[in-house]
């Protein structure tokens, strides 16, 4: 091992160390809960990017209905974000730190076109919530694995908005 390495190591477990936090979890789970937690910050970030970018550039006859519903739509996922991060913290974990990792962990795909019109804005905010659901519930198994019910309860909350998110969103595309 290289003295870059081992020095690497040791500067790792000092910040582990001066980050840890107490918890009655075993850590095998909290850090499966953690892997699962991270991917769903970066999602939220992306879909949160995804919605105002939408809101910004909507047109046409129902522009303002779709606006507002960007927006409305935009500050709720926003508001996950940070519950989702403290729960990574007070699991002992490190969460999102730049944009690029949210890049990385992300599977909310960019919507670079430059017009979209009102309708594929919609369907495509409908299937990112509906992925996001199912992503949710597949973290909220891992929770239920490590005993982790706090994360659970979150999850739940998350999901039911998630779910209604995608109703409107479903309603306003027929």
């Amino acid at each position: 091992m290289s003295i870059s390495t081992k020095n690497h190591q040791t500067h790792g477990a000092e910040i582990a160390a001066k980050l840890a936090v107490p918890n009655d979890l075993n850590e095998k789970g909290r850090q499966e809960v953690v892997n699962n937690l991270n991917p769903l910050v970066a999602d939220a970030f992306a879909l949160y990017v995804k919605c105002k970018n939408f809101h910004w550039h909507m047109s046409g006859s129902h522009f303002r209905d779709y606006h507002l519903l960007c927006d409305e739509q935009a500050d709720q996922i926003f508001a996950m974000i940070d519950v989702l991060a403290e729960r990574v913290r007070k699991l002992g974990g490190t969460t999102i730190c730049s944009i690029g990792q949210i890049h990385r962990l992300k599977t909310i795909s960019d919507a670079d076109d430059p017009f979209l019109d009102p309708i594929q804005m919609l369907r495509h905010l409908l299937d990112d919530n509906r992925s996001l659901a199912r992503r949710m519930r597949e973290a909220h198994e891992v929770c239920d694995q490590a005993n982790d019910v706090a994360t659970a309860s979150v999850l739940e909350i998350f999901i039911d908005e998630t779910e209604r998110r995608a109703w409107f969103l479903f309603e306003s595309t027929k």
